[in-house]
């Protein structure tokens, strides 16, 4: 005769499906960013971060550096790098000179919208062979995760 599967069992087997799941499939995700980024637009997965970064509204160096928890000498390096690649631009604030907006530029955008696509555009592909109600299911699955681990 089988046992009732308890409240804990099923967060036992959540807990462990996690750890089997989304840690080796983000290192995945992150592979193949780190590919398309680095083959295509020779910049870093850590590069490619801080321009998401900026695009979700994070503009300065500070803020950039206790988003990612490093120092801001090296968010500031890795800014330098950015501008001088033409991807990040720095804004002076007249009223505060300590203030440096940054921004992406429209090649930084457009770098950002490819590498986007792209892996959209993979991780569609290996997602394909699941049927709608599979698919479905992880829609909610996400859903009831984004409540449980808001950010």
């Amino acid at each position: 005769m089988d046992e009732p599967v308890t409240k804990e069992d099923l967060l036992n087997q959540v807990a462990n499906g996690f750890w089997e799941t989304f840690p080796p499939y983000w290192n995945m995700v992150r592979a193949h960013i780190r590919q398309v980024a680095a083959d295509n637009f020779g910049i870093t997965v850590e590069q490619f971060h801080i321009l998401r970064q900026i695009r979700r509204g994070i503009h300065s160096g500070s803020e950039l550096a206790a988003e990612k928890r490093i120092s801001r000498a090296a968010i500031s390096k890795a800014v330098d790098t950015l501008v001088n690649q033409n991807l990040v631009s720095r804004q002076e604030n007249p009223q505060d000179r300590r203030f440096t907006r940054l921004e992406l530029t429209a090649e930084g955008a457009t770098l950002l919208a490819v590498i986007f696509d792209e892996t959209r555009s993979w991780m569609k592909r290996n997602l394909d062979y699941l049927s709608e109600t599979e698919l479905e299911s992880i829609i909610r699955a996400m859903a009831a995760l984004k409540k449980t681990f808001p950010e």
